[in-house]
């Protein structure tokens, strides 16, 4: 694997951390992380296309014995679900990272996560045998950890508040970028030390290419 030209440093795990709850646009960030050349970026694909191994990492993880340099290794970047219930340990971890809070707004977030994550992981009757471990895993990870077991519209924008709110008061502003898709690449490059890409920021991961990634299907 190449050596990435870092502003602060030599290539090493983590460079770059997501702190933005899914659905917050993170495939398209990782898109744009990749196309930087700032990757491997992981995401919550990675497990789905790397089962049961990934899984397992997570759920040691969950268990309270992370190996950090495992989960990551061979990745320059991380973000989405499961790194976003994590952002505050690996930026303690990694404290070279820097901090991508990607959002918005909170009304349409839910609507979008909704009928989407919460509504896979709220019909465990339909789950496909061959991803059981994986969605009990993101259970455990979205639900439980993320949401504090609340699922109702009120408790999990209180929930996504209160994460950003967490984010923004853990971290300094030469650490932290809050970032939306629609900001394009200015932002992202000022704050990554990278120059903009003369093609446009990636636009990703609508609900129905959500639901093809759950099906196996490659997103494109």
């Amino acid at each position: 694997m190449a050596v990435a030209t870092w502003p602060w440093g030599e290539f090493m795990t983590l460079h770059v951390i997501g702190a933005g709850f899914g659905r917050t646009a993170t495939m398209s960030l990782r898109m744009a992380i990749e196309e930087l050349g700032l990757g491997p970026c992981y995401h919550m694909e990675t497990i789905l296309g790397d089962m049961p191994g990934r899984v397992a990492h997570w759920n040691t993880v969950l268990d309270g014995a992370p190996d950090w340099n495992a989960v990551f290794d061979g990745f320059g970047s991380a973000v989405d679900w499961p790194v976003a219930a994590y952002w505050h340990d690996l930026a303690e971890t990694y404290p070279a990272a820097k901090v991508v809070l990607s959002t918005r707004d909170a009304g349409k977030w839910w609507d979008s996560f909704s009928q989407t994550i919460l509504f896979v992981l709220q019909s465990p009757e339909k789950w496909p045998p061959e991803q059981r471990d994986w969605l009990e895993m993101v259970v455990r990870v979205v639900i439980d950890r993320s949401l504090g077991g609340r699922t109702d519209r009120e408790g999990v924008i209180d929930a996504f508040r209160r994460n950003e709110a967490a984010a923004k008061e853990a971290l300094p502003a030469d650490r932290l970028l809050v970032f939306e898709a629609r900001d394009g690449w200015g932002p992202l490059c000022e704050f990554l030390g990278q120059p903009i890409p003369d093609t446009p920021y990636p636009r990703s991961n609508s609900r129905q290419e959500f639901f093809d990634i759950m099906a196996g299907k490659a997103p494109g």
